[in-house]
């Protein structure tokens, strides 16, 4: 880390109540003020914890993220507002932070994290805070935080339940890689998006982060190194699990076999947005939500919509025609399913859906196609008038 910096008289009245603390005092405020954090994700986890670090008065405060500002997401993330939608989220996030503490650096990333920039984008940073809510991602991140020898603050929220740790190899600690080696296969776990999210969950979750990369830079109490804290929302209930490092695991093991970045190994990491799936073959893994309705519009005899979603997402939008089926009833139905239509799979946002169309070709069905986007992309391409969730 940069030599601690000296404090302005205006400082020192911004940061009272943090050099009343014996903890911090002028030389963790110092240290603060010195720091380079890199907050990845200015989503529900980003929003938080963003905010609570450019108050802390971290000098150097950088924000990636590539995606743009969506109505669902104010719910929790609350670095954007309402006029906010639609923007690029860095932006809205800067200009926030910018108010919130005019006197730090703030440094934005609008292409997100990628695997060609990361270990450059990292080195340029003491703490990274990965607030990103994909497998991909936080592999991607864990991987060259430990390449580049950086501390990684890992927050994750699903439902009710949370969780946060440190990890940090360079200095003892384990990796994500040692809890989790490989992620999970596409499909298997459901995203926030399709399972849901407690906004308020994010903000502790998030605050907990920030809390965590404050007391690596400025050397207070103890961090979650080695320590997994887990927070039953509903309970209101936290627990710390003990994490041991992985003496075979693929990055920071004794013998790591992953020494660079390479992007097949991080497929389902967010990417930067990509044209919609087209007709390029007779039954294609995915269509766009243009091609799907061309389709039941054209050759309604031959073309059927199945939706996946469960019944309350049903009570907020639903398309017209299409035949509902819930994802964990779809095996029961094989028998009434037809063979010689194609059949169209739709879920919220296409994860689940895919999950579905895979399913059903190894069933032998030959016509199946995912509807990229899902239902939000037909709400958001094709038809206004549908309730976005």
């Amino acid at each position: 880390m940069a030599p601690p910096h000296e404090l302005s008289p205006a400082d020192l009245a911004r940061y009272g109540r943090h050099l009343s603390l014996a903890e911090i005092g002028l030389a963790g405020q110092r240290k603060l003020a010195a720091a380079r954090i890199l907050v990845v994700g200015a989503g529900g986890l980003g929003s938080p914890a963003a905010l609570y670090l450019a108050a802390a008065g971290v000098g150097t405060l950088g924000i990636a993220d590539f995606d743009r500002v969506e109505r669902h997401n104010l719910q929790r993330q609350l670095l954007h507002e309402d006029g906010d939608v639609g923007t690029p989220k860095v932006e809205s996030a800067l200009r926030r932070l910018r108010a919130v503490n005019p006197g730090i650096t703030l440094n934005a990333h609008p292409e997100g994290v990628q695997p060609g920039t990361a270990l450059d984008l990292f080195s340029e940073y003491d703490v990274i805070v990965d607030g990103t809510d994909t497998f991909g991602s936080r592999y991607l991140n864990n991987d060259a935080a430990v390449l580049t020898g950086r501390p990684l603050v890992h927050g994750n929220v699903f439902r009710f339940d949370g969780q946060v740790s440190v990890f940090d190899p360079a200095r003892g600690g384990p990796c994500y890689r040692c809890l989790f080696p490989q992620p999970p296969p596409a499909g298997a776990v459901p995203s926030c998006g399709e399972a849901g999210v407690l906004g308020a969950l994010c903000g502790v979750i998030g605050s907990l982060q920030a809390l965590e990369a404050i007391k690596l830079v400025t050397g207070a109490g103890e961090p979650l190194r080695g320590r997994l804290l887990a927070h039953d929302a509903l309970a209101q209930r936290f627990q710390i699990l003990s994490l041991a490092r992985d003496p075979r695991c693929a990055v920071c093991g004794e013998a790591p076999v992953i020494r660079s970045l390479e992007p097949e190994r991080y497929a389902t990491a967010c990417a930067l947005p990509s044209p919609p799936s087209v007709m390029s073959e007779p039954f294609p893994l995915e269509v766009s939500v243009t091609a799907a309705r061309d389709m039941v519009r054209q050759e309604p005899a031959h073309a059927r919509i199945i939706d996946v979603r469960e019944p309350h997402e049903l009570e907020i939008c639903r398309l017209d025609g299409a035949e509902h089926i819930p994802l964990r009833r779809i095996p029961e139905h094989l028998a009434e399913l037809p063979r010689d239509q194609h059949l169209l799979i739709l879920c919220h946002h296409g994860s689940r859906s895919l999950h579905v169309t895979r399913y059903l070709r190894q069933q032998g069905f030959p016509a199946v196609s995912n509807i990229a986007g899902g239902i939000e992309a037909w709400a958001a391409e094709l038809d206004s008038s549908l309730a976005r969730y």
